[in-house]
């Protein structure tokens, strides 16, 4: 099974685009709107405002000794660690992966951000055809991104306090 890219993944896209991919997945038997898909980023996180939103306590988390540096090299205070499931793609093309997500209380447009060790469980991210595709039980499963959530939040994360764009989970 190859998990390549072409021209039929182009429809639809206006060019030109540098938007950030941005899916919806389920993680945790939940549909966390604004997950950012990084493969810049070392780790999976969960944003503590969306954990607590989930139905999630801080009890649940594991001690996590590791802390999160960002791209100005700021250290950021992990809560906890968390396993969870995470399900991309509809059915019948759809897989479900075990993720461990870091929590940080940290402010961001996103819920969540699918950094490289989500990403490397077989998916392959292409951010020029906003798209992530990943082995199915049935071909290959993809997980479009919206382009309008994504440019709504990248444009709010610029504003001066980082925060904006529509509320919704």
């Amino acid at each position: 099974m190859t998990l390549g890219y072409g021209d039929p993944d182009l429809e639809g896209l206006k060019f030109p685009q540098d938007d950030p991919l941005v899916i919806t997945p389920i993680i945790g038997n939940c549909p966390v709107m604004r997950v950012l898909v990084d493969n810049g980023a070392s780790v999976d996180i969960l944003f503590h405002d969306k954990f607590i939103k989930m139905s999630y306590n801080d009890s649940q988390l594991t001690s996590s000794n590791a802390p999160i540096y960002g791209f100005i090299y700021v250290e950021c205070k992990v809560e906890g660690a968390i396993q969870l499931p995470v399900t991309i793609g509809e059915e019948p093309r759809e897989a479900t992966q075990m993720l461990n997500f870091q929590v940080v209380k940290a402010t961001s447009t996103y819920n969540a951000i699918m950094g490289r060790t989500g990403i490397h469980a077989k998916a392959a991210p292409s951010t020029y055809q906003m798209v992530l595709k990943f082995p199915t039980r049935n071909s290959v499963g993809e997980a479009r991104g919206d382009r309008k959530m994504a440019r709504s939040f990248y444009v709010a994360a610029l504003r001066p306090n980082g925060k904006g764009g529509r509320s919704s989970l």
